[in-house]
Order: C-alpha cells, then structure tokens, then sequence
C-alpha cells in the first residue's frame, strides 16, 4: 500500500499512483509562486504574475540571459518557467533559493517541446513547466515531497506529454496534400502544384513523338500552346497582307457550307424520288410483259409449271400484245345481271336498290399485279361502254384493249395535248413501265375518243370518324337522273348507265350499284380488281351469291381514306368542245365538293 506524501491517500498500486498525483496535485494546483494567490486558471495566473509581479520578472529575463550563455533575449526558451511548490511548502516552506521567475514571454504563446502551445492548453504547459522546474532545482533545495514523487512520475508525465503532442498533431495532419501520381504528402498545396508539374514534364518529355499539326501549312508543332502561337503567326501574316483576309475567308467557308449542304439536299431528294419512282413503277424494271414472263419463270423453277406449258403461255402473250386486245384471262361477265335477280328475291331490307349497265369484271393477272388496277377499272368501264350505243361509235375497237394497249391510247392523249403537267409527270411515256395511273388519265383518255368525262373531287372527309357521307349522296343523285318522275321509283333499278371509277390514295375500284336500306343509310356495290376470278364468280351461284355480295358492299364506316375522286362518264363530245376540253386541260382542275 502507497501513501501520498502530499495528502495522505493511500494508493494499491505505483501506476494508481503517478496518476493520482499527475491529475490531483500537478494539473489542478494552480497558485502563484511568489505570493498566497491560489485556486485560480492558467490563464489568470499569468496575467497575475505579469501585472503584480512585473519586477520579479523583469529580474528573471536578466537573469536567464545570463545564464544561458548566449541566449538571446526576449526569445521563448523552453527552460524558463513558473516554479510550482507543493501544498507543504505552501504551508510554510520558502523555496526562494530554488524558484525560477515567470518571463513576460510565458504569457504569449510559446514553443515547448516542437509544439505551438497556447493559454487554452493549460494542462500540458503546466506539466510542462512542472517538469521543467523540477529538473533545475538541486536535490538539496527540492522539498522532500518533490523528491519523493518527481522521478516516479516521470515518465507518467513524459507518456502524458506524448500523448497531448499526438492530439496536438492531428489537426496538422489534415492538411496534408498526397500526390495522385506517387506516394509523396506535400504541406501545401502550392508545393504539391509544383510537384505534379513536374511529373506532367517528364511525362512530355516521355511522349516526345505526339506532335500537333498546323491545319494550315502541316507544320508539327511540340505543344497545343506552340501551336496556337504559330497559328497566331499565320494569321498575322494574313492580315498584313489584306486587312479583308478574314471576311474573305468566312464567305469562303461560308459558300462552302452551303455549297455542301445543297448537294446533300439534292442528293437526298434523287433517294426520294427513285424511291417514288420504284413505288410507282417508272424504275425502268419493265412493264407488263416483262414481269409476266418473270412470274412464269419463277413458276418453272418452283415447279408449278412444266416447261411446255410456260411457252405455250408465253406465245399467247406475245400474240395479244401484238393484237393489242386483252386476252380476257382476267374477265368474268353477267355480274350485274346476276346481282338483279338476286335482288329480285333477297335482301329485303332494301328500300331502293340501282345498278348500272351490264359491266364484265377484270382481275389483275401475273403481269400487271401490285400496280394495274387503274388499267383494269378503265377496261370495266370500256366493257359497259360498249353495251350502249350512245358511245359505241366513239371507241376505236370493239374489243377491250390490253394494258400495254390502254398505255398508249394515253400516250397518243397526251401528244394531242390533254393533261400536259400528268404527261411530264410520266415523262411522257407509259409503255414498258408498271405505272400507276389514276383519275387524270382516264379523263385524258376519254377525251381525247370524244366522251365526256368529270372530275369529282371530295378532297376531306365531310362526316364524323373521316368518313364521306356526301360522296354517298352524290352517287345517289348520279344513279338517280335516269329514273326522275312524279311517282315513286321502283324498288330495283337497272340503269343504262356507265358505272362511277372511284379513286384514293393507293387504289381505285368500280361502283356498278347503290343500296338504301330502311334506316335510311346508303351502301356502295363495288367492284374491286383486287379480286381473284374465282372469288368473283361466285357471285354467279345461287348458293354463294348470299356471302360473296358482301364483300362488294361498302357503308361510309368502310371508305376512311382522306381524299376520294370519282370519274363519271356523262354524253359525248362535239369537235368544238373537244378542243375547248383540250385546251383547259392545260390547268386541270376537279369539281371540288364540299
């Protein structure tokens, strides 16, 4: 058991203690060496010392210059410090002879131990002056409590200092700059600039090779500054030569860019218009006869086709084509006869019901599908035309003419001069090619045989969900001129007129009858080229009339194209009006409804 020599505690072990006395006798015993002030801070017996005390102190610089030997005064030493007594020589002791003077500089902050120490660190300073008092005293003036515990405690005081020095520099660390390309720790960052610096020269100077070439004389130069530099020299040697150097290069680079940007214009508008050119069949990849010999070839390989059979067909083909007469491969007749007497006994739900002449029906064959149906629609309404006799005498044969035929009967129109815009369009050829015709053409072609021919024109939608229910009424009032008196027309009527060619976007079809059921709603009988011949002659059987007639009926919910064009056959032509309609077909212009 250990007993405190100072205040009688009894302590276990040494370790307790050294503690004990470095907490309970060296930290928290504040007083002043020189008189009975005790119990106050660190701080407060500084400035004690130095205001009561001033000469004491004054005397202790003098002295402590004198005895360092050399030491310059006015400098923080780390020898100079307060003398702390123990609580018996506070009781009665002197210790003049071993107690060193407080200098004015203890109260500044001051270096003790490589440490920047100030008035807040109170604990470490009085530790450290604690220590450093009793290592200058004699073992003879030191009070027998001091060296009792002094060298005990010295290295609890040592370890302690040790430990305040870590914390203390911590905060230090913090501020340290590592280099991101090596292991060094810079103190600054400007230092650490530096140092990057000059791993990047080296680096540099390693890539030696990579040059920069000056974009206008291919002059390498070393570095991105050298050639801003060389290019700066560039253009002032430019500008010395002509002040107006630098406008004449922007126009230049200028007419340049728009220059480049023209040619991509017009190169992409040559991609449109062969790709309108293929869509439309004026790619010159041939016409009809070319592409049905294609098909029977395909046939052949597949073996769909024996050989013997492929020429027989072909010699055929070249026949009609010679004969200008379609060879009626693609024709199936009575229709609207047929549609009659099937009217007759069915569908009662009809209030009225109007058909048109006896028309024949043309499919597209092998050589004209995908791009022919405007061709097979002129040749149904050649075929009604040729039952009445107000316009037999004005068609030139009287046989329907092929699709080679029918292209230059429109060829011959055109070098009359009908429709000179549609013929450039073409560039005024149609034989050989897979091109579409449409409403212009067929009105070019009557025309130019004396028929009267008009352009109805319902260029937007004119009922609810784009639907056209003035096209509907329309159709109606041309089936209805030839049936107009005081009382009630028929339920079924067949008139003697031509059927309506109706056109939109990407087909046409024929309208051969008008259905008006009870409700009041009205329904198109049209006849599509897009049928097959085998689909189309079931509207020749008793027992598939029923379900083949609806696929030839079309309410407005099932005519949503945005824009339709109707073709109507109405009289002949006087020489007069002839030339009159060739002449305004220079501008032609549809009958615009609404």
């Amino acid at each position: 058991m250990l007993t405190c020599e100072i205040c009688g505690e009894e302590i276990l072990l040494e370790e307790d203690m050294k503690t004990h006395l470095l907490i309970s006798h060296l930290e928290n015993d504040m007083h002043c060496p020189l008189c009975s002030l005790s119990g106050v801070s660190y701080n407060e017996l500084c400035f004690h010392i130095s205001s009561a005390h001033s000469e004491h102190t004054a005397s202790s610089d003098c002295s402590a210059g004198t005895n360092t030997g050399g030491t310059k005064r006015g400098m923080p030493q780390t020898s100079q410090s307060c003398s702390i007594g123990c609580s018996s020589a506070a009781a009665g002791e002197a210790t003049t002879s071993g107690a060193s003077s407080v200098s004015k500089d203890s109260v500044q902050p001051e270096h003790n131990h490589g440490l920047m120490l100030t008035p807040d660190r109170r604990a470490l300073t009085h530790v450290e002056t604690v220590s450093t008092t009793s290592t200058t005293l004699s073992s003879k003036t030191k009070p027998e409590c001091v060296r009792s515990w002094s060298d005990a405690a010295a290295g609890t005081i040592s370890e302690h200092n040790k430990a305040k020095q870590k914390r203390l520099s911590s905060p230090e660390k913090e501020k340290l700059f590592s280099c991101p390309m090596c292991a060094l720790v810079c103190s600054s960052c400007f230092i650490l600039q530096e140092h990057v610096e000059l791993h990047l020269q080296e680096q540099c100077s390693a890539e030696g090779e990579k040059r920069f070439e000056c974009p206008m004389c291919s002059f390498n130069c070393s570095s991105s500054f050298s050639l801003q530099e060389h290019v700066e020299l560039h253009l002032d040697a430019g500008a010395a030569v002509s002040p107006g150097s630098d406008l004449k290069l922007a126009r230049k680079l200028q007419q340049e860019e728009e220059q480049r940007r023209r040619e991509e214009e017009s190169q992409q508008e040559r991609e449109e218009f062969k790709k309108l050119q293929r869509q439309f069949g004026l790619d010159g990849s041939g016409g009809y006869r070319r592409q049905m010999e294609r098909t029977m070839e395909r046939d052949v390989a597949r073996g769909r086709m024996a050989p013997a059979e492929f020429h027989c067909k072909r010699a055929e083909m070249m026949e009609s084509l010679a004969s200008g007469v379609d060879d009626y491969r693609s024709r199936t007749q009575g229709l609207v006869r047929a549609l009659y007497e099937y009217y007759q006994t069915e569908c009662r739900d009809c209030v009225h019901v109007w058909l048109s002449t006896d028309t024949d029906h043309f499919s597209s064959s092998a050589g004209d599908k995908g791009w022919g149906c405007g061709y097979r629609n002129l040749q149904m309404l050649l075929s009604s035309l040729h039952t009445i006799e107000t316009y037999d005498p004005f068609l030139q044969e009287k046989e329907i003419p092929s699709i080679p035929q029918v292209q230059c009967m429109i060829e011959e129109a055109w070098k009359r001069g009908l429709d000179p815009q549609g013929a450039s369009h073409f560039n005024q050829k149609l034989q050989g090619t897979r091109a579409w015709i449409g409403a212009t053409e067929i009105y070019s072609l009557f025309t130019s045989l004396g028929i009267s021919a008009r352009i109805i024109d319902f260029h937007k939608p004119t009922g609810t969900g784009d639907t056209h229910p003035r096209l509907f009424d329309w159709v109606k009032e041309y089936f209805c001129q030839s049936s107009r008196s005081s009382r009630l027309p028929p339920r079924l009527i067949q008139t003697s007129l031509p059927p309506l060619y109706l056109q939109h976007q990407g087909h046409s079809r024929t309208v051969v009858g008008l259905e008006q059921k009870k409700n009041g709603s009205l329904c198109l009988l049209l006849f599509d080229p897009g049928s097959s011949p085998s689909d189309t002659r079931k509207l020749l059987s008793r027992d598939n009339i029923s379900r083949a007639i609806r696929h030839i009926r079309k309410f407005p919910s099932s005519l949503k194209q945005k824009q339709f064009q109707v073709v109507a056959v109405q009289g002949v032509l006087s020489t007069e009006e002839k030339q009159i309609r060739i002449l305004n077909s220079r501008t032609l212009r549809a009958e615009r409804i609404p």
